[in-house]
């Protein structure tokens, strides 16, 4: 049984026993996750979503947060400028073993979804329990009494 997955902007086919390099995840080694978007299941019938196929999952096991190889970016400006910049980028990932392909039943499987790490600094940002930003007038006295001066 095979399944499409997507995640970090990217498709993959994917079986058990398969090992992926993804866009960085909100997770730790040796944890389990689940990806549920899957876009199509096969096997014996195929399955394809629109856009997502209901109840179906992919579950994988975390191996290690990695670094990709390094792409230089070179920029040279040419003729009167007669300047050149360059920069290097390794990207985060996260390599993941493919366990098991779910067709339905996912709801119910009780993993913890995987998400990436933009998802995982907005739902710290508005866990209960985190101080709100302060209001700009508090921060600045002299601001807010030239304010209510200029309103008289």
């Amino acid at each position: 049984m095979f399944a499409v997955l997507k995640t970090g902007g990217k498709q993959y086919k994917v079986q058990a026993g398969d090992v992926l390099r993804v866009e960085k995840l909100a997770a730790i080694a040796g944890e389990k996750i689940q990806f549920n978007d899957v876009l199509m299941v096969g096997g014996e019938t195929v399955t394809v979503g629109v856009p997502f196929v209901k109840g179906a999952a992919v579950q994988a096991e975390v191996i290690d947060q990695i670094k990709g190889e390094k792409v230089i970016h070179y920029v040279k400006r040419r003729r009167k400028h007669s300047s050149q910049r360059t920069k290097g980028h390794r990207q985060h990932l996260t390599l993941v073993r493919v366990t098991d392909v779910l067709a339905t039943g996912a709801d119910k499987s009780g993993v913890k979804a995987a998400t990436g790490t933009a998802d995982a600094r907005v739902a710290a940002h508005e866990a209960p329990g985190t101080k709100a930003a302060a209001p700009v007038a508090a921060e600045k006295p002299k601001r807010a009494a030239k304010a209510a001066a200029a309103k008289e």
